[in-house]
């Protein structure tokens, strides 16, 4: 934006005693919080300030601050005041008017016919208040503002159109439409920056919550570099992270980005296998093999039998595998040698052991 429409618009502003601020139907986040975080700022400058809406605010935005000026019609107080009954044709005769004692009396003088309706059926409504400048925060239509104020309210009215949708049909004295915000609270951010306005913490958290909100929590991928940028200057104003709406926003990403987990099955404890006890008679014959085998080991070395003594256990107890131990040899029997050392003595080497011999192969050079 150009420093002469800056200048234009700061005039606009400080011209004008009474300021409204429309917006659409349903409104975002986004659209409420920068309409009243800019309300907040021209009333903060001495403005009289009203922020209209076709529909009532919704849970979503109570959180806002000053959410509870917002209202649903352009009624004020200083519009007319208009009483309103049925008629048909011939049964008013006129209309009159006396004061007495302070009150105002409108006389309705009945027709020939008589007065067909009661006092339940006459209405009362508050004319709409004309505001010498109208600001439209997120209205794509013309349609939409003369639906809030009547065309005689806004006749000789300077509007100011804010929006960054690139369907705005571009109405108003002041066009300020630019789709490269991500947000319209940013969009308004920079606006009262470059305008030189004060934003307080009220305005900044008002502004924060609906710049997060639109960018889904700057993970949008429409997301501009100037949120960043007006973002940490807001911060710095005091405003502070909504963390439930943060996590809100990144819960649908993860959920997309991690797989449906399935519970693994619970391992099932393996059956105890019982180790089968060897019977009694089963015990005896091994030791009789043992005793056997090293009795004929014995005799065929021709050196006196070894007593091999039986381990003795208890019959109650698990018995496990039998391991063979040898009897220490005493002094006055003769101790069995190995076989490979019997052996080693019995045979000689050959006379030629140490003469040096030569191979010949068996084929010729």
């Amino acid at each position: 934006m150009d420093n002469q429409a800056l200048q234009k618009i700061r005039e606009t502003i400080s011209r004008s005693q009474q300021v409204s601020l429309a917006v659409g139907k349903n409104p975002t986040i986004d659209q409420m919080a920068s309409a009243l975080g800019l309300a907040l700022t021209l009333e903060a400058q001495g403005k009289k300030v009203s922020v209209v809406s076709p529909t009532a605010p919704i849970v979503e935005v109570s959180s806002l601050v000053g959410i509870d000026k917002v209202k649903t019609s352009s009624e004020g107080s200083s519009g007319d005041l208009v009483v309103s009954f049925p008629y048909r044709e011939g049964e008013i005769e006129k209309v009159s008017y006396t004061i007495d004692d302070g009150f105002l009396n409108i006389v309705v003088k009945a027709g020939e016919s008589g007065l067909t309706f009661t006092e339940r059926d006459v209405t009362y409504k508050r004319g709409t208040d004309k505001p010498e400048l109208l600001i439209t925060i997120g209205i794509t239509r013309m349609g939409d503002v003369t639906g809030l104020f009547s065309e005689e309210a806004l006749k000789d009215v300077m509007i100011i159109n804010i929006d960054n949708s690139n369907d705005n049909e571009g109405y108003g004295g002041m066009v300020l439409v630019s789709p490269k915000f991500s947000s319209l609270s940013e969009q308004v951010a920079d606006l009262m920056l470059n305008l030189g306005y004060d934003i307080d913490i009220d305005v900044a958290q008002n502004l924060l919550s609906g710049l997060t909100t639109a960018t889904d929590n700057f993970q949008s991928p429409n997301t501009s570099y100037l949120a960043f940028e007006i973002a940490a200057i807001l911060l710095k104003r005091g405003a502070r992270r909504d963390r439930s709406r943060a996590v809100e926003a990144s819960r649908p990403m993860q959920q997309a980005q991690q797989p449906a987990q399935q519970p693994f099955p619970r391992p099932q404890p393996r059956p105890q296998q019982q180790v089968q006890q060897p019977r009694r008679e089963d015990r005896q014959d091994r030791r009789d093999v043992i005793r056997d085998a090293l009795r004929a080991q014995s005799q065929a070395r021709g050196t006196a039998q070894p007593q091999v003594q039986e381990p003795v256990q208890p019959l109650e107890q698990d018995v496990q595998p039998m391991q063979v131990r040898q009897e220490q040899p005493r002094p006055d029997r003769p101790v069995a040698q190995p076989q490979a050392q019997n052996r080693s003595q019995d045979q000689k080497p050959p006379s030629d052991w140490l003469t040096p011999k030569v191979y010949k192969g068996s084929s010729s050079i």
